[in-house]
Order: structure tokens, then C-alpha cells, then sequence
């Protein structure tokens, strides 16, 4: 993640309220398993409890709207072509950038990706350490690798083509990673959802040339998420608190065309993308205007 955002004062942040809380019943079950506590009320406590202190490193409206505690990576229609290739490649490692808690992780882990080939990152290690508060583990308990830093700072991801033929590196050891780098072209899938949209157009088209470095070159590699979109790619205004925020949003058509080649050979990969609508409780009311999030995968061919 980065810190340039568009939601860039944490000072005018909108305060928490419990009204936005929600678990549909897997989620319940995923957070009763994991944590251990099977009372709805004494679980629901538990996750505002840890909200409260991570809305205060940084106010982002997935952490006020809960949306940290749904299950968004297996709601993707990739998520089970991504699971495959844990079973069929050797070592094959996912990356979940932009995790926060990293909710999404643990999910791929319980669905059976190995947990020593999955790693995370976020703009603010706060964010993870809250994720082991929330989820009651450990590094020893559950040792996904973290990587802290901005996704468009060199040193984390140093720029270059996307990989086309198999890397020269060897595969890194991932516990021991401190930057993105070494994963050029080695990761087989990676998930980004609530993340290209906190950036306007000519940095969501740097961050998506950052992340496809990390993509190996085999056929059936992935990105894939959701955020933001459109019908008609262009700017989308959101009361933020006290502010106006403007939301540069990509339409399917457009985010494909920047897949397909901008990003990476034209031909070369497969990009499915499809609006959901959605109801934002943070945002609803009469005047709110209706929210649509890209749903997306790309598949290299």
C-alpha cells in the first residue's frame, strides 16, 4: 500500500459505530474457528475492541464499515482456479497485498494453501499485528509472512518489465523478505481487493505495472480482487466525514484494456471483470449515490 492515498487525513475521520456490524453466517463460523470465542455477543466485542485501536492508525472506511471481517477472497470466481494452484505447482505462493488484517490469508490457508508459501503486506504493520490481536494467534501459531512498505517505493518493488520467461532468481525464502522484489516473477497468485482504488488513474496504472512484476510467467498465474468501479470509468464523489472524496474509478472495459495491453502484452493474458452493486452502510442515505465494485481476474495465457 502507500501512503499516498486519497483518503489522505486521518484527522477528519468519521467516527466509529457498531450499526455497521454484521457476519453472515460463514464468516461467524470462520471467526468462531479461529479465535476460539463461540458467543456471537463475546466474538462481536472482541472484533469492535480491536477496530477501535486500528482505526486509530489510520481511519480507512473498510475499517469502519467491518468490511475487514468479511470474506472477500472467496466471494472472487477466480478463488477456486487460485486454490488449484496450490495443489498442482510446488512451493506456489500467494501474495495478499494491501491485507490489513489479512483475513484474506488466513482464509486461503484454511481452504488449504500452506501456510509457508502464503505471504502478505501492508503500507502499516500495525495493520497485521492487529490481524494476530483479532485473530488470537502468533507468528509461531500461524508464521504467514509479513512485508511492511509502500508498493510504489523502489525499494519494495524495483521496477522492470513483467516476466515473460521464467526468472533467472531463485525462490526467496519468504519468512525472511524484507522487500517485494525478490518475488519478481515468482508468485502464482496474488489477491488486491480495496486497494487500486484508494489512488487516481496514473497511480492505479503504476501500482498495477508494480504488481505484475511479481506474477509468474506460467500460464494460469493470477491477479485478482475488487474495488471501486464504474460503468463509465471516471471520478466518483463520497462524503468522507467533514469532506468531499474523489474516487478515481476504472469501468470493466477500461481495467481490462490496462491489463491487456498496458500492462502486459496484448494477447498474452485473460482479463474477466464485471460490476457488483453494493450497498455501503457508511455511505447510504437518499442522496448516497449507488457503489460498484470491479470484480476481477487476470489470468496469463
Amino acid at each position: 500500500m502507500s501512503a499516498n492515498s486519497i483518503y489522505a487525513d486521518p484527522l477528519k475521520n468519521p467516527p466509529l459505530t457498531e450499526e455497521f456490524y454484521s457476519l453472515a453466517e460463514d464468516e461467524y463460523q470462520f471467526f468462531k474457528s479461529q479465535t476460539g470465542i463461540e458467543e456471537p455477543e463475546e466474538l462481536k466485542a472482541h472484533i469492535i475492541a480491536v477496530q477501535k485501536k486500528a482505526y486509530e492508525i489510520y481511519g480507512y472506511p473498510c475499517i469502519r464499515s467491518f468490511s475487514f471481517i468479511k470474506l472477500k477472497i472467496a466471494r472472487m470466481p477466480a478463488y477456486p482456479s487460485a486454490l488449484k494452484l496450490s495443489r498442482e505447482r510446488e512451493d506456489a505462493i500467494l501474495l495478499d497485498i494491501g491485507c490489513c488484517f489479512g483475513n484474506d490469508a488466513r482464509k486461503a490457508v484454511v481452504d488449504g494453501w500452506p501456510v509457508r508459501n502464503v505471504i502478505a503486506s501492508d503500507l502499516r504493520k500495525g495493520f497485521w499485528d492487529f490481524g494476530h490481536e483479532l485473530f488470537k494467534s502468533t507468528p509461531e501459531t500461524f508464521p504467514a509472512a509479513f512485508v511492511e512498505g509502500d508498493a510504489f517505493d523502489p525499494a519494495m518493488i524495483a521496477p522492470r518489465a513483467p516476466f515473460y520467461e521464467a526468472p533467472t532468481t531463485p525462490r526467496p525464502d519468504l519468512a525472511h523478505l524484507t522487500s517485494l522484489t525478490p518475488l519478481q516473477g515468482h508468485v502464482s497468485a496474488i489477491h488486491a481487493s480495496s486497494f487500486f482504488h484508494l489512488f487516481g488513474e496514473e497511480r492505479q496504472l503504476e501500482l498495477a505495472r508494480r504488481v505484475a512484476t511479481l506474477l509468474s510467467p506460467l500460464p494460469g498465474s493470477v491477479i485478482f480482487g475488487a474495488h471501486g468501479g464504474l460503468p463509465q470509468k471516471g471520478l466518483r464523489a463520497e462524503n468522507r466525514g467533514s469532506d468531499l472524496v474523489s474516487m478515481f474509478c476504472h469501468s470493466p472495459e477500461s481495467w481490462g484494456e490496462l491489463w491487456d495491453g498496458q500492462i502486459f502484452d496484448k494477447g498474452t493474458v485473460k482479463v474477466e471483470a464485471f460490476l457488483r452493486k453494493i450497498m455501503r452502510p457508511d455511505i447510504s442515505g437518499v442522496d448516497a449515490p449507488d457503489f460498484f465494485l470491479i470484480v476481477w481476474s487476470m489470468t496469463r495465457l
